[in-house]
């Protein structure tokens, strides 16, 4: 029994010794003659950017052990490995290759992982003739062949899950997206592609936010842009800056969605930095809800046999305890960064040693080894390269095959953040466009799809409806009594009161103040009202009906104030010539056809339109929805709005300051063919305060509907009334006390004139101007003969006289008398202009003034 024992553990120790070999006996003993070289870089004690290695270099060591233990795999060879750390830095890496480069023995190929790095060691790589693998390289910019002849790697390009970021926006009804990136060349070339597939879409991006270090100021300007649906790629040590931003800025919750990469440890926002302002549970709550896309990198089926005769589960446990045994593993049994790109590097290994097994058969056709490779033996890294791009198994990663350029094949893993754990919501295959999973299971907190943006709700200002109900209401009365007054003044056309105030200039002017209360109403016209179809015509409508009511009421006032003007500064001959009614309409018609002329070429060169006018947005009564009113407002502009007001208001200027002034030089005159020049020019002053007024407010209060129309039609309304009231209101007065005609004269004063009278008063008012000149030139005689007398007896002379008192100088003004050249009495006032008229009965002579010369 004993010899039995003896004889079944010895039995049993070579079993386990030639299972520890791994059947390396049939390899043959070890020497450098039998050993295959690659170098490998790995990423580990870095403080920037992705450290990945702390989990690839364990398990590619797994691979590598495991490749050494198939005898069917590289016969009679063995796989060495030779590593170094780049801490993800592109300059440390260049050293570490070169390093392993001019180190024997030569190596076949080159294994790297990060971005940055890999970019340096394959643009590098080629100048050594070196086929190179990257494990944990995402760029976008590793996929061009031109640039990178020999690459290939297991990890996909980052671009790979665009497609699927796509999708996921057309699914969820996404039309406007924001993007926040780390200023890496990695993170540039996928947004470059993502913008590219958003545009065929049809996809907004609102901005586009990118920063080195702080994400301070990019996290705030997409609060500032409204952004909702915010794809973020950046290096998990940024993400947790992002994370505090996001908290501090409040942009998580309900109402965002946020997109990170799916290649971060599954707790990486629990991680503290000494550079992060937020506590752990205030990146949990920031990174709540948030969905990741990334790459397939652990096999659907874990429990699926893989190439190494391992499933993914199997991997995972032996990867824990390889971790440990590295000292890799953080506390509270936290993963190192690089766990999730761990299946990668292991495939990486194998992908390694299937390509040099396939070469291996290759070359022993020709009577050649891999032993035989330099690295200017071209030939023998086309024969690897060849291998490596047909080279397809089943790995921990799922399938494992490369594109024609170089890139992984893969699908895209969907995952979100649910209670602090993510949950897988399906996979994505890019090659067919095809889904696995159930969409609707995603999480959202209320229980509905945030929506991509705030929903801007348009409201229209409008005119409050009691306000412009009382201006039309107004509007309507004052037009009803401008027609009343168009049939008074038709009715007592015949009556000297409405005959001397030329009744055609009133007709014109009544219609004129019509069309003026017309343009009120047509003001308070607006989009609740009408259609903006419809607001356009309306908007042409005011300008006309107002530029031409003002033309026709202000216009018709000033051409009487003009006429009075000329008939009391005619010279003597042509004041007896009749005045023509006709020279008062013409002017009216002239100001009509400028109006006319301007408006045409305003309408048809750049005809006003309606524009809108936003203001900012406001929050609705209800916060419940995610709203916000953005009020409007409609305004009649036209391109060059301020050249055609320009000229519009200059000419109008010029003519209500020219009529301002005639009104002035004819305040106190009254002529018998126009009766009530002087309300004419009361009405000119009250039209030309109004308009300096009204122009200038009404612009700096334009955004204020209300205010603005308010403003406007009680100006319209008050010049109207009062110009009506100032105008007929006298003469309906007049035509009340006295019906009959005859007595118009003896009451009002405004008809005792004639012609002849006024003839006889100016004649008269120029002759007494001539009396006192002369008596002011004899004063000044007499007081220089005074002076003189005075001089004389100062110095004792003595002073002879005549038979009359030469020291007696008398003027007799008591000739001068005031007699009125109406009535012929002694004094009088005339009515004319309310002036007192003093005038000459009898002439001055030189006999008038007597005084002695006797001493000269």
């Amino acid at each position: 029994m004993g010899s039995v024992a003896h004889g079944v553990a010895a039995v049993w120790l070579c079993m386990q010794i030639w299972l520890t070999l791994g059947g390396r006996l049939d390899k043959g003993p070890l020497t450098e003659s039998n050993i295959l070289d690659f170098g490998a870089i790995f990423p580990i004690k870095g403080k920037g950017g992705w450290q990945g290695g702390q989990a690839c270099l364990p398990a590619a060591k797994l691979a590598l052990d495991d490749v050494n233990a198939r005898k069917d795999i590289l016969p009679g060879y063995e796989l060495r490995m030779h590593s170094n750390d780049s801490q993800c830095d592109p300059g440390l890496a260049a050293l570490v290759m070169y390093d392993l480069l001019y180190s024997d023995p030569q190596k076949l190929m080159l294994l790297a992982g990060c971005s940055t790095v890999c970019t340096t060691v394959a643009e590098a790589a080629k100048m050594w003739n070196l086929n190179v693998l990257c494990y944990g390289a995402s760029s976008p910019a590793l996929s061009d062949r031109q640039r990178f002849p020999y690459l290939f790697r297991t990890h996909p390009s980052a671009t790979v899950h665009n497609p699927t970021r796509v999708e996921l926006l057309i699914k969820y009804g996404w039309s406007r997206v924001a993007i926040l990136q780390q200023a890496e060349e990695v993170f540039i070339s996928t947004v470059e592609d993502l913008e590219t597939r958003c545009e065929a879409k049809e996809i907004e991006i609102i901005t586009r936010q990118s920063f080195i270090s702080d994400p301070a100021d990019a996290v705030k300007n997409l609060k500032r842009q409204d952004a909702r649906i915010i794809f973020g790629l950046f290096y998990v040590v940024a993400a947790r800056k992002v994370l505090c931003e996001m908290y501090k800025q409040q942009l998580y919750g309900k109402s965002y969605v946020w997109f990170f990469i799916g290649w971060y440890e599954d707790d990486w926002f629990t991680k503290m930095v000494n550079d992060t302002a937020c506590t752990p549970e205030q990146l949990k709550l920031a990174a709540e809800g948030h969905i990741t896309t990334e790459a397939v990198m652990w096999n659907e089926d874990r429990d699926e046999k893989t190439i190494s005769g391992m499933s993914a589960n199997q991997f995972e446990k032996k990867l824990n305890r390889a971790i440990e045994e590295n000292g890799f593993l953080l506390k509270e049994n936290r993963r190192p960064e690089g766990y999730q790109e761990a299946p990668l590097a292991y495939d990486a290994v194998w992908a390694v040693a299937l390509a040099l097994n396939k070469s291996m058969g290759e070359l022993s056709k020709k009577r050649d080894s891999l032993k035989s490779f330099t690295y200017t033996n071209e030939r023998i890294r086309h024969v690897i390269f060849q291998a490596m791009n047909s080279t397809e198994f089943q790995g921990i990663s799922g399938k494992v095959a490369f594109s024609s350029q170089g890139d992984r094949i893969a699908k895209t893993q969907v995952e979100q953040l649910v209670n602090g754990s993510y949950q897988i919501l399906g996979y994505h295959n890019t090659e067919n466009n095809t889904f696995d999973g159930n969409w609707t299971d995603a999480y959202w907190i209320d229980g509905k799809i945030p929506q991509d943006r705030t929903i801007i709700m348009p409201e229209l200002r409008t005119i409050n409806v009691p306000l412009f109900i009382c201006m039309w209401a107004i509007s309507g009365a004052g037009i009803l009594v401008a027609f009343g007054l168009i049939l008074f003044n038709f009715c007592n056309r015949h009556r000297r009161v409405i005959q001397f105030s030329h009744p055609i200039c009133n007709l014109i002017m009544l219609s004129g103040v019509i069309i003026c209360f017309i343009s009120v109403i047509l003001l308070g016209l607006d989009g609740q009202i009408i259609s903006p179809t419809m607001y356009q015509l309306v908007c042409q409508g005011r300008a006309w009906f107002l530029s031409i009511g003002f033309t026709l009421g202000y216009g018709a006032m000033f051409s009487k104030v003009w006429r009075v003007h000329r008939l009391a500064t005619k010279t003597k001959n042509a004041v007896k010539k009749p005045m023509q009614p006709w020279k008062l309409y013409s002017m009216v018609g002239g100001l009509l056809c400028i109006d006319l002329l301007v408006l045409t070429a305003w309408q048809w060169i750049d005809p006003l339109q309606r524009s809108i006018q936003t203001f900012p947005l406001e929050f609705p009564s209800s916060t419940e929805i995610d709203i916000r009113i953005r009020p409007e407002l409609e305004h009649c502009e036209s391109t060059n709005h301020a050249f055609w007001l320009g000229i519009m208001l200059g000419y109008k200027g010029v003519i209500l300051a020219f009529g301002l002034f005639l009104a002035y030089e004819t305040r106190s005159l009254k002529v018998k063919q126009i009766n009530d020049s002087r309300y004419v020019g009361m009405s000119i002053y009250n039209v030309v305060v109004l308009c300096v007024i009204t122009t200038p407010v009404t612009m700096i209060i334009a955004s204020q509907q209300d205010a603005s129309f308010a403003f406007t039609a009680l100006s319209i309304i008050f010049c109207c009334f009062l110009s009506m009231a100032l105008i007929f209101v006298p003469k309906v007065i007049e035509v009340i006390r006295h019906p009959l005609d005859k007595a118009e004269s003896k009451y009002n004063p405004d008809y005792g004139l004639s012609k002849e009278e006024e003839d006889k008063y100016h004649k008269l008012l120029a002759e007494n101007d001539e009396l006192f000149k002369l008596i002011k030139m004899k004063e000044d005689k007499i007081m220089m003969l005074r002076m003189k007398l005075a001089e004389k007896v100062a110095s004792g002379g003595a002073i002879k006289a005549d038979n009359q008192t030469t020291n007696t100088l008398t003027v007799n003004k008591d000739t001068l008398i005031v007699a009125d050249f109406i009535t012929g009495e002694g004094t009088s006032d005339s009515a004319y202009g309310g002036t007192s008229i003093q005038t000459r009965s009898s002439r001055a002579s030189a006999s008038d003034i007597e005084f002695s010369e006797s001493y000269l």
